[in-house]
């Protein structure tokens, strides 16, 4: 996938500190009998290969912690920033937020592999491919564990007990909204019945719910302003979704360039993303039964079938449809920027321009 150097650089400028956290968190309670436990955590996380030796591997973007950090920030970070410094000891306060919604998106992935059959994750064998579907399940439940030890932590930076649980119901009810839209997801994948107003309920719960979450922590710990707080979730929700139907767009039309997978990757693996839903409604009656018939068979797509499902999105509008869902979204994010209340420190001011990049980088899927 191709990044700009500025995304680039707002994704990085909090993954140091992340990374280390999320080690600190797993090395904490590594003794040497359950080294091969917590080994396969590891692996997940992309910090050791399959003989748990140490690697350099692609550890994913990082993307929920850095949103927690940024609303944490852009809350105005309870007041702790020296912006006269280069001085950062104040993410402490929002670490082991940041450390429990990355633990906790890395075990709904780990059952997520599990679910979907999935061998590959990152160009690297997935947990359960490697050490059985036994193993990962309970390996994904210890990291799900593990992620809310992690947020209880943030007692002992100094967070109030009202606040601290506050996040906890927050965690508790985006893990719950995550698997409703899980359990959706997958009753989908036998059904043609499906609509968009359908597929939006789904995401907005899988893939909405714990980046609304992310950001609604970081605010929660960075001010006690209930608009603050509001603003900032509803940025995060909209992000949640607008993500995801980026990489519908993606799933379909990007190039092995810009994606470094198959093109038209969705379509070859039948997945039942916006374009298909959208097609599936405003396609006419033969290209319907086509689509159907493609979607139901046993047999692997063939590439002359997926020029044909291109070419009913061609009919349909399909793409021109998707690129003003995803403008939609991002239009919600940039309102819910715009309605921050205004704190006079640099440091919000940079966290909100921040958060102003990532939506800009997800927008320039709506262009041509």
């Amino acid at each position: 996938m191709v990044i700009s150097s500025i995304v680039q650089s707002t994704l990085l400028r909090h993954q140091r500190v992340i990374d280390s956290a999320l080690r600190a968190t797993v090395d904490e309670l590594t003794t040497p009998e359950l080294a091969p436990f917590y080994g396969q955590m590891r692996y997940h996380l992309g910090w050791v290969d399959a003989q748990l030796t140490p690697t350099a591997n692609n550890p994913g973007k990082l993307l929920r912690p850095t949103l927690l950090l940024l609303a944490f920030e852009a809350a105005g970070a309870w007041e702790l920033a020296n912006p006269a410094t280069d001085d950062t000891s104040y993410l402490q306060r929002a670490l082991p937020a940041a450390v429990a919604i990355e633990l906790t998106h890395n075990f709904t992935l780990i059952h997520d592999d599990i679910e979907d059959g999935d061998a590959e994750r990152r160009h690297r064998a997935t947990l359960w491919k490697l050490w059985g579907v036994p193993q990962a399940i309970n390996t994904g439940d210890g990291m799900f564990a593990l992620a809310r030890l992690a947020l209880w932590k943030v007692v002992e930076q100094g967070v109030d007990a009202t606040i601290a649980v506050r996040l906890g119901e927050a965690l508790d009810s985006a893990s719950l909204v995550l698997a409703e839209g899980q359990y959706l997801d997958i009753s989908f994948e036998t059904r043609l019945d499906i609509f968009v107003a359908m597929y939006l309920n789904m995401i907005e719960r899988k893939t909405g719910a714990l980046m609304s979450c992310a950001a609604e922590m970081g605010a929660r710990l960075g001010t006690r302003n209930q608009e603050t707080i509001a603003r900032l979730r509803d940025f995060g929700k909209a992000m949640g979704i607008a993500f995801q139907i980026r990489d519908d767009l993606l799933g379909v039309w990007a190039t092995t360039a810009e994606l470094g997978k198959t093109p038209a990757g969705d379509i070859y693996r039948r997945k039942k993303s916006l374009p298909v839903l959208h097609a599936l409604e405003h396609a006419g009656e033969r290209d319907q039964q086509l689509l159907c018939t493609i979607y139901q068979q046993t047999a692997p797509v063939a590439p002359e079938q997926v020029e044909q499902v291109l070419a009913i999105f061609e009919r349909t509008q399909t793409k021109t449809y998707c690129r003003e869902f995803l403008a939609q979204y991002c239009r919600q994010a940039h309102k819910a920027l715009a309605g921050v209340p205004h704190h006079s420190s640099p440091v919000a001011a940079r966290a909100l321009e921040d958060m102003k990049t990532l939506v800009h980088f997800v927008e320039a899927e709506t262009r041509e």
